[in-house]
């Protein structure tokens, strides 16, 4: 079925994809299995897709002594062979094998899916590319096709070689656990210190975009994020969606930072089935960009010992391109992120971080046009602080109202986030850049990491 287009279309579409973000905003969970109700209709997967997930234990050979890991293996297999398919990769110079053989896979005439494991990354390992054709071999004898009909993806720890044998020998219990219905245990299998799953969808014209994706630590993306993978059964072509994918990836999960370290196995993929029909072009991006902008929120929300997001506003800049990179720069402060996490409203530190990043890449800035707010409360203006015991008291209690409780894991207790505003009086260069706090726990957490 073709969608007829018109400007009126695509006003309501973006419009409701605003009340969309606005309804994430004021977002509020009871409990886990409120949340995991929530994200079983999420996960309705799209016509033509099977995903399913199962665990596997693997003594590792680098570090035996510290006995049997669990991993979980996961995968997306489409009904039939789609031409419809689209990738971005990380740019970190030391990529993983699935990164490097992801590159290659994207001039397939087609594929059938994807098979994910977290627990260990596979980078730089010396039999890591030999492994995934082992894998991917032994899959598609199951499956039927070609090893080059699938994608490969890992995260987890960097260094280990994946144990192939216990994962091909699981591969029957993955495939007998295929199921159409929901994409939530495909979303709880990819994750690794993430705290809870993330899906995202919405329904346009007569199919339906449904993405999960996994990330909390290791976030600073540059060309898409961690993992995230997107199905649609919209008839969308393999041209029209490489040509969108990294525009999309540009303007949502290239705006946000937890803790500024990008990894070596970001991957980005997207698939589409085509049995729901054609839709308009352009109201398939805005839609896309809706799902992808959720889930690049919902990853910073459940970054690594995250007590607060912070989402930095900044308008008046030279250009764009300087905008992003201003305030990427607040964002990531390791004093703006330590005030924050302790509902201390230093507003020297934004400054102090903000001028750094002009003077260190020659920006241009002029403090005598810059104005800071936070929470809408006007802080700094024409070179100097307008602070006072009231702007403080003020200021302190917006951030713990905008404070994540640590002790609630499963789920995410609320979406609110700690807004700064910075209005630079120069030009229109604007960017929006999310990201979190540092606290005890993400120390804690990345120090114990393989412990």
């Amino acid at each position: 079925m073709s969608v007829t287009f018109s400007f009126l279309k695509v006003k309501l579409l973006q419009d409701s994809l605003i009340k969309g973000y606005k309804y994430r905003m004021t977002e509020n969970f009871i409990s886990e299995s409120a949340y995991l109700a929530d994200l079983e209709k999420r996960g309705q997967l799209p016509r033509g897709f099977r995903t399913a997930s199962v665990p596997l234990l693997f003594l590792p050979s680098e570090r035996p002594q510290g006995g049997e890991q669990k991993m979980m293996l996961s995968m997306i297999l489409m009904d039939e062979p789609s031409d419809s398919f689209a990738g971005v990769f990380t740019s970190n110079r030391f990529p993983g094998s699935p990164v490097i053989v992801g590159k290659e896979r994207m001039d397939a005439p087609h594929t059938r899916g994807v098979i994910i494991n977290n627990r260990i990354a596979n980078v730089c390992s010396p039999t890591g590319i030999e492994d995934i054709e082992r894998l991917l071999s032994a899959l598609s004898k199951s499956t039927g096709g070609d090893v080059h009909d699938y994608f490969s993806s890992s995260t987890g720890i960097i260094g280990w070689q994946l144990p192939v044998d216990k994962m091909i020998s699981a591969l029957p219990d993955l495939l007998s656990g295929l199921n159409r219905d929901s994409a939530l245990k495909l979303a709880k299998g990819i994750m690794t210190t993430d705290s809870f799953p993330k899906i995202r969808s919405i329904q346009v014209g007569g199919g339906r975009i449904v993405a999960v994706a996994k990330g909390a630590g290791m976030i600073e993306p540059n060309m898409g994020t961690m993992l995230c993978f997107i199905m649609t059964d919209l008839d969308v072509s393999r041209f029209e969606l490489r040509g969108l994918l990294p525009g999309v990836a540009e303007r949502t999960f290239n705006r946000v930072s937890v803790d500024g370290d990008q990894s070596t196995s970001d991957m980005v993929l997207v698939f589409s089935s085509k049995k729901a029909g054609k839709v308009d072009l352009e109201e398939f991006r805005i839609a896309l960009e809706g799902v992808m902008g959720a889930l690049a929120e919902d990853i910073v929300r459940n970054g690594e010992g995250t007590a607060h997001v912070i989402k930095v506003n900044l308008t008046g800049a030279s250009d764009d391109k300087s905008a992003g990179l201003l305030a990427r720069a607040v964002v990531n402060s390791p004093l703006v992120k330590t005030a924050v996490a302790g509902n201390d409203p230093n507003v020297g530190r934004i400054i102090s971080s903000l001028g750094d990043c002009a003077g260190n890449l020659d920006l241009p800035l002029d403090p005598r046009r810059v104005s800071v707010s936070l929470g809408g409360t006007l802080l700094f203006k024409e070179s100097k602080f307008m602070l006072d015991a009231e702007r403080e008291e003020k200021m302190s209690a917006y951030l713990k109202s905008a404070e994540l409780n640590s002790e609630l894991k499963a789920y995410p207790e609320h979406s609110r986030t700690v807004d700064i505003d910075i209005d630079l009086g120069l030009g229109g260069g604007v960017s929006s850049v999310f990201g979190s706090d540092l606290t005890h726990e993400y120390v804690s957490e990345n120090a114990d990491y393989r412990t």
